[in-house]
């Protein structure tokens, strides 16, 4: 038969002290004695001991109390209390926009983040900047957001910017190191430590059950601790600073009652439904359940709202399945019911749980059966069974002392010694601003690597769990590389067209620029460089992109200088043709568009004159020996250079001619000879007549339009005329 263990606890209180011994007989655990002194002075405030020496003089004469019942004891476990713990909201966020996908390590990473800032903000309300004078006893996930939704799972989402709000719960180091001082000055070793909730929730919810969403509540004198159940663990810890002291005192003001018999009134409703009392002034009367509750209601009320937002706080803001209710503060009227209409729950899943409902327990005889012992025979099952150890591990050679509440982690490591979570990650390397075709386009930098966390010289995870004595080596991740594009990097696919150009097909590529100057697409972009990608829209882009330019110069104007006047004549320019209309240099082209450019004609001086409008001679026809002629004299004459131009003499783009008007003078006869060729006949004899009209003229015979006009010789016989007309 196993030996039976003796169990020394205490549960050290706002108000008191608690002592209580316990027998150990395999599973099963027997309360002998139990010890309850209070305070003489106010050494306890919110769970931390504030006058070490006062509080170790009652753990002294408690002690000694139970020695001399029970014999020597030397060790002894304890708890931090719930209403000493700190929580905290707080929300972090990464920018994850062209990132992999989100992987457990990235998650956990953010959610750490998280927890730092909150031991941060604990610190800044404590007014210390030693955020790591606080260890996490635990954490939970409010929600996680994808670009501003909520999301239920982040693994493997891709956006913008991934981010997590966490409720997180601290314990001060201080309140661990006050307990170990008061101990110590008492002539005991603590042998085992643990949490109040903890302690309550060990012997009310088994390990098995935890797997369900309870809320704990124990209700003391000054503050109501909470603790969450949830997905097999504990996953949330709070406090209210209202108890059952405010209804006791809610009582004592209703019935003129001194505090121990509102306290004793309070506890007596619980089981009857009227009771006597005998207020300060010696008058006794009898009060109902039912009228005393209705004259404490709005205290009722206020710890029951308080109570309430708790709990949905730290679930999330969702009701929990169940709620637990311990403590002497669980016995107020009403409240267990007030709870459950608070919570929307059934009646029967809000109840008071007292130590019977702890398993294998049996109490001697002379010990009460109430809630306000489910904490100190839970801190002493507890501290036993799961107690909570110190670890020392170390972190990049730095020894590390951790509080360990749940399985520690290389994570919780890591927020120990202090390492700022959010630095870990390597920074992305400096972004680039380009302008392409007048938009701007950021080109981020490459991603800056994760950390290198190492586990006794072993590759590990944040969520690897760590023994005492492992060796940890954190190492930042690699910042990224400056971001470094080429111009072809930015373009999807070079565009082009085919154009045809006299006939000759040519491939249009697009046109790269660089800051206004043509770059090859294999070039570096740089940052605030402004790239142009575009294929020549028109027609005289196109053909200075296909080094054609010079074609342009057939559709210059063709341009001369009459008499020192410009003079403009498009008709001898070149044309341009768009697959066969007319077009213009600044019209558009399309795929396989045919562009005919013709050559400039070169005009003579009579294509000019006949173009202009202008006349070189007057003519006066007239008859000479029976046939007609034209009798011609000069109107105008053109020099170019100071040369007379014939009517068939080319005129080129940019001569200077000079036109000259000769003064009219009228034709005579011997006009005529510039116009036909004489020659004497053989057979003539003597001289010439000059007839005009058939009458005798003379060389000087002014002419008419239409006249007659005839040479004649004296012959024997037959007269001969030869006539030549001058061209």
């Amino acid at each position: 038969m196993e030996e039976t263990k003796k169990l020394f606890a205490l549960d050290i209180g706002t108000r008191s002290i608690v002592g209580i011994i316990l027998e150990q007989q395999e599973d099963q655990f027997h309360v002998i004695d139990i010890l309850i002194q209070e305070h003489t002075e106010r050494a306890m405030l919110d769970g931390q001991i504030h006058d070490v020496l006062a509080v170790s003089k009652i753990i002294i004469q408690i002690k000694e109390q139970l020695e001399k019942k029970h014999g020597p004891l030397k060790k002894v476990s304890v708890a931090a209390a719930g209403r000493s713990l700190k929580t905290k909201r707080a929300v972090s966020s990464i920018g994850i926009q062209g990132k992999p996908m989100m992987n457990k390590q990235d998650i956990l990473h953010l959610e750490l983040s998280a927890v730092q800032q909150a031991q941060a903000l604990v610190a800044e309300d404590q007014e210390t900047q030693k955020s790591a004078m606080y260890y996490c006893v635990g954490y939970s996930i409010l929600y996680y957001k994808l670009d501003g939704e909520e999301i239920g799972n982040l693994i493997d989402q891709q956006g913008n910017e991934a981010s997590v709000e966490i409720i997180a719960t601290f314990l001060p180091k201080v309140v661990v190191e006050s307990l170990i001082s008061a101990l110590h000055r008492s002539d005991l070793e603590m042998e085992a430590l643990t949490l109040e909730p903890i302690a309550a929730i060990n012997v009310l919810i088994p390990q098995s059950m935890r797997r369900l969403n309870v809320a704990l509540v124990d209700i003391g004198a000054g503050t109501s601790d909470i603790a969450i159940t949830d997905l097999g663990t504990v996953v949330a810890y709070g406090m209210v600073p209202v108890a059952g002291d405010e209804i006791t005192e809610a009582i004592s003001d209703q019935l003129l009652l001194d505090f121990p018999r509102a306290e004793q009134a309070k506890r007596e409703l619980l089981t009857q439904d009227s009771i006597m009392v005998e207020d300060i002034l010696g008058f006794e009367a009898e009060v109902t359940k039912s009228e005393i509750i209705e004259q404490i209601s709005p205290a009722i009320n206020r710890l029951t709202e308080s109570i309430c937002d708790e709990i949905l706080t730290l679930n999330n803001h969702k009701q929990p399945k169940a709620v637990m209710l311990v403590g002497g503060g669980s016995q107020t009227p009403a409240l267990a019911e007030r709870i459950a209409e608070k919570l929307q729950l059934p009646a029967n899943r809000v109840a008071i749980r007292g130590i019977d409902a702890i398993h294998a327990l049996t109490l001697s005889e002379h010990i009460s059966r109430g809630p306000e012992l489910v904490t100190p025979i839970g801190i002493a099952i507890a501290a036993h069974k799961a107690p909570v150890q110190y670890k020392t591990v170390h972190v990049n050679e730095q020894p590390v002392r951790l509080f360990e509440v749940t399985k520690l982690t290389v994570g919780d490591c890591l927020l120990a010694a202090g390492i700022k979570m959010n630095k870990l990650y390597g920074k992305p390397g400096l972004a680039m601003i380009v302008s392409l075709n007048g938009h701007q386009i950021t080109i981020p930098g490459s991603h800056g690597d994760a950390p290198l966390l190492m586990k006794n010289g072993d590759i590990c995870g944040l969520d690897d769990k760590v023994l005492s004595g492992d060796e940890i080596t954190v190492k930042k991740g690699q910042d990224g590389l400056r971001a470094e594009v080429l111009i072809r990097d930015l373009i999807d696919e070079l565009p082009n067209k085919t154009i045809s150009v006299n006939d000759k097909e040519y491939i249009l590529d697009a046109m790269i620029k660089r800051n206004g100057k043509a770059a090859n697409i294999e070039e570096h972009v740089l940052d605030h460089d402004m790239i142009e990608c575009t294929v020549p829209e028109t027609i005289s882009e196109m053909l200075t992109a296909l080094h054609l330019e010079y074609l342009l110069d057939r559709l210059k104007p063709f341009k001369l200088k009459i008499n020192g006047k410009d003079t403009i004549i498009p008709s001898f320019s070149g044309a341009l043709l768009r697959n066969g209309s007319q077009a213009k240099v600044h019209n558009g082209i399309d795929h396989f568009d045919k562009i005919t450019i013709t050559k400039r004609s070169e005009p003579t001086l009579k294509d000019l004159m006949l173009l202009k409008q202008m006349a070189l001679e007057f003519t006066l026809p007239v008859t000479f020996n029976n046939k007609e002629i034209q009798l011609k004299k000069p109107f105008a004459l053109f020099k170019r250079n100071g040369e007379e131009l014939a009517l068939e003499d080319i005129i080129s783009d940019g001569d200077e001619l000079e036109y000259i008007q000769i003064k009219r003078e009228p034709f005579i006869f011997q006009d005529i000879f510039k116009a036909v060729e004489i020659s004497m006949p053989q057979n003539a004899k003597g001289n010439f007549l000059l007839l005009k009209n058939g009458e005798n003229a003379t060389f000087y015979d002014e002419l008419n339009a239409g006249d007659q006009l005839e040479i004649v010789w004296p012959i024997k016989q037959m007269q001969t005329y030869v006539n030549k007309t001058s061209l």
